[in-house]
């Protein structure tokens, strides 16, 4: 069997050594044959770095490493064309940090190219320059590749002025590649984030964003076809349907896809369901954001967004919905046109392993326990046998063990957002389906649980004027009535919060 190339993005060592490689090439002929400036975002660790190192290949003519592939015998391999690229791998801090690696970058394509810039000391001047001498010296039009372009700025969003100010830099910079325009055959760019057209785009109106086109919805990651043909050798033995809902899930409006880093590390470590990708880059930006905002976090189950919030992300007005769905925790569940001729995108958390982990990060920050698992299967246990006083111990010792100082320096425990986002958060991690704020023609079910026949509807209140509340809304307003045809088995669950005791103070179920 062929290598698993993991941790390898050179096309050239891939086809060289022979390794495992999925065939992108019929989309990158396509791309190359219909547009001339190109963006893409997707989440990290998806293959980007190796798509741009396969078109640096095919421009460079080097027929003998795609041999059997796509477009082996549809390219040009005689006509070669000179290749700028630029990658950022991380460190910057400063403007001044930007300014020097970018020199070094265009140093190194300097050597490349065999080409000497006289402004070395100006790394938007040297770009200018670099664009313009390759062409001459090569008598061809220039391909500028461009690999993370985001990252300086991500790397520092915590630190606002210092993103803005790097922001503004590589705007700069990249407006470079607009005022070369007669000299460049091909511009491809991707990352992470797509800012808002008012900021670092806004030199490079020229550019066509792929990233949420169907037809280039599978331009990174394995399809289901790609598991079960070139990697089932590599999966014997294993529970394919269980691989799919660990791993799978993510959807740019083609096929739903694999991240594959996941799965390749999946294999490589002796096919053990973990959490491969998700350890590699713990959002704790995201949870200081969570904590900002006091954001409601079962609005994530449950989350639909207009085609302006996916294109808009901002360092002065930062959306959580974006971020998560930039950087891969959230992704395209369901796509519609309103009634107005707008689109919406219904949104969904891809996978098992995104569910679990994220939800585990989340729990350990806002109820400060290292050990937020020691409650999951009672709580599991619970709903699965419908033991709801079970459910009502569990949940009462779970808000027992919060520390504290979690409520001294703030006013949470007068929230019902935070209460519900605890057990919302506990109940996402086990992996069951949740809706949260559960629309229905009476209002809205604060949190709907399914767990396997059984049915759960829960409604919250913090300090109710008397008890009886909560389970008096849910029979009241007859939210059972959506779900009857679903489930013989339903549970009317009311849930009270005594902010003084900061725990459960009132607690009743009813079976329907």
């Amino acid at each position: 069997m062929k290598k698993l190339p993991i941790g390898i993005q050179t096309f050239k060592d891939i086809r060289e050594d022979d390794y495992i490689y999925v065939d992108k090439t019929d989309v990158a002929y396509n791309l190359i044959d219909n547009y001339r400036y190109i963006f893409l975002s997707r989440p990290r660790r998806f293959g980007k770095s190796l798509f741009l190192d396969t078109l640096k290949n095919i421009f460079e003519g080097k027929k003998e490493y795609f041999k059997d592939l796509y477009i082996y015998d549809k390219w040009d391999w005689d006509v070669k064309y000179p290749v700028i690229k630029i990658s950022f791998i991380g460190g910057v801090k400063s403007t001044d940090d930007l300014e020097e690696d970018l020199i070094r970058i265009l140093a190194d394509n300097q050597e490349v190219l065999n080409i000497e810039c006289k402004d070395i000391l100006s790394a938007k001047n040297c770009l200018s320059e670099l664009i313009k001498k390759v062409y001459q010296k090569y008598n061809q039009k220039v391909v500028i590749l461009i690999d993370e372009y985001d990252k300086p700025i991500l790397d520092n969003v915590e630190n606002i002025k210092t993103a803005k100010l790097i922001r503004d830099m590589l705007s700069g910079f990249y407006s470079v590649l607009k005022d070369s325009d007669q000299y460049i055959k091909f511009a491809f760019l991707t990352g992470v984030s797509k800012f808002s057209k008012a900021s670092i785009f806004s030199g490079l109106n020229m550019l066509t964003d792929i990233s949420l086109n169907p037809k280039y919805g599978n331009i990174c990651g394995y399809t289901q076809k790609d598991i079960e043909t070139q990697f089932l050798p590599y999966l014997d033995g294993v529970d394919l349907e269980r691989l799919k809902n660990f791993y799978n899930g993510y959807n740019f409006l083609k096929d739903d896809i694999y991240n594959p880093f996941d799965i390749l590390q999946f294999i490589d470590n002796d096919k053990v369901f973990k959490n491969y990708w998700f350890k590699t880059g713990t959002p704790t930006f995201l949870i200081k954001l969570i904590e900002k905002n006091n954001y409601f976090l079962p609005t994530l189950s449950n989350l639909i967004v207009d085609e302006k919030l996916l294109d808009s992300f901002d360092i002065e007005n930062l959306d959580l919905e974006v971020i998560l769905y930039q950087s891969g925790y959230l992704t395209i569940e369901e796509i519609k046109e309103t009634l107005f001729g707008s689109i919406e995108y219904k949104l969904k958390i891809p996978n098992v392993e995104v569910k679990q982990s994220l939800y585990d990060v989340i729990i350990e920050f806002m109820t400060k326990n290292n050990k937020p698992n020691i409650y999951k299967t009672p709580l599991y246990k619970s709903l699965l046998t419908a033991d709801l006083n079970e459910l009502k111990n569990t949940l009462f010792v779970l808000f027992e063990s919060i520390p504290y100082n979690n409520f001294t320096k703030n006013d949470i425990q007068n929230f019902e957002g935070f209460y519900a986002s605890v057990i919302y958060t506990y109940l996402q991690s086990l992996g069951i389906r949740i809706i949260g704020e559960d629309v229905t023609n009476k209002g809205r079910i604060d949190l709907t649980c399914f767990c396997e026949n059984k049915i759960y509807i829960i409604e919250f209140k913090v300090d109710a004027k008397t008890e009886g509340e909560a389970l008096e809304q849910i029979k009241k307003k007859n939210y059972a009535q959506k779900y009857l045809t679903q489930s013989e088995e339903i549970y009317l669950v009311g849930i009270e919060f005594d902010s003084n005791k900061r725990n459960i103070g009132f607690f009743e179920f009813t079976p329907l």
